[in-house]
């Protein structure tokens, strides 16, 4: 019998402190367009681990180290979680939404939300007619036609009062916790998991007083949800050489999943490598490099034409930059019960760490030369 090969030995990354942030930054709400209490809170914990830093004008947020360094790499992961605005207001109190992002409308029935005003929160709850009022007739499914807020107002002038218009934007409730001691579980891990644990890279770096070669720009970009936009504007602001992205990806291990369509991922088997035109050959070389040599699991994924993460953004801009995409495995996508499994987030950070490592000013990634 072929001998099995040894799993690799867990290095822990995250500390009780950095814990105690990720799970702040998490519960925070930074809807698509609205992201900034949850830059300013970001901000604020990496400012003791870079030399400076800077916010565009749509919220992108941005840590430098060794910002004089003409060799520039970025490391980046977006902050905006997916979201509802306000639509119509009925005569009666009720209110109807669309989408700000990909919000998963199958979800919505039953839960509680936050309706963001400019006099503070709203509470409300997303309605659905009872099952013994549906008994005997044909079951409709949740849809944007028919899924509906109530806020307990019974006019459309008294939910006004309250402070809540057309635009008004809706992050759901649900908070951070850990499962079974062995996931973090949340809404919008997808992606402030990768704010804060490009975070965690910076901390690494100063903790361990590693002085870089190059500028290292760690970048929480904004509207990633709506197609990519904050990296659009600060990859043409920056003009990097190299960018590693990190974004989350599906495990594919759940029920209703087809691997032969999506792959077959699995949440604590390691960071994920992709394969698409976006992703430069040679940095990918590299990062599997890095894991081989520092013993951290990896797995690959194939994304076909585009990657639909923000490498796309950085990899087409300017005139062309060398990047790569590190994604974590996570379950139940756009969901408010989205699951990372500890040891990936811990290896994802390493994973990153020890490529920046290898990288040095000047590299020549092209396979033509």
């Amino acid at each position: 019998m072929a001998k099995q090969k040894e799993k690799a030995k867990h290095i822990p990354v995250v500390t009780k402190k950095s814990l105690d942030f990720f799970e702040k930054y998490i519960n925070n709400p930074s809807p698509t367009g609205f992201e900034w209490e949850g830059q300013k809170m970001w901000l604020d914990y990496i400012k003791p681990f870079i030399d400076e830093h800077y916010v565009d004008n749509y919220g992108t947020a941005v840590g430098v180290i060794n910002p004089k360094a003409e060799y520039k790499v970025v490391i980046e992961a977006h902050a905006d979680e997916i979201s509802w605005f306000v639509n119509y207001i009925t005569k009666d109190g009720l209110i109807y939404v669309i989408r700000n992002g990909g919000s998963d409308h199958q979800i919505a029935p039953s839960k509680r939300v936050n309706i963001h005003t400019e006099k503070g929160i709203v509470k409300a709850v997303f309605g659905w007619p009872a099952i013994h009022t549906r008994s005997g007739e044909k079951e409709e499914a949740p849809s944007l036609k028919n899924i509906f807020l109530d806020c307990g107002c019974t006019s459309k002038e008294e939910v006004e009062a309250l402070g809540i218009h057309v635009g008004c934007v809706i992050t759901y409730e649900d908070e951070f916790m850990v499962l079974n001691d062995r996931y973090y579980v949340g809404r919008a891990l997808d992606n402030r998991a990768g704010g804060f644990m490009i975070a965690e890279v910076a901390r690494l770096l100063k903790e361990n007083k590693v002085k870089l070669p190059f500028g290292l720009y760690i970048v929480n970009s904004v509207q990633e949800e709506i197609g990519l936009r904050g990296a659009e504007m600060i990859a043409h602001r920056i003009k990097p050489n190299v960018a590693i992205v990190t974004d989350v990806t599906h495990d594919t291990q759940t029920p209703m999943i087809n691997k032969i369509t999506q792959g077959d991922l699995s949440c604590g088997n390691g960071p994920v490598v992709s394969y698409a035109p976006a992703v430069q050959t040679n940095l990918n070389k590299l990062l599997i490099k890095a894991a081989e040599e520092n013993n951290i699991p990896f797995q690959r994924q194939a994304s076909s034409r585009s990657t639909g993460t923000d490498t796309d953004a950085f990899a087409y801009s300017n005139d062309g930059v060398v990047s790569a995409l590190i994604s974590l495995p996570l379950r139940y996508m756009h969901t408010t019960v989205e699951m990372v499994h500890k040891e990936d987030v811990d290896n994802v950070i390493r994973l990153i760490y020890e490529a920046l490592l290898d990288i040095k000013p000047g590299h020549d990634f092209r396979s033509i030369k």
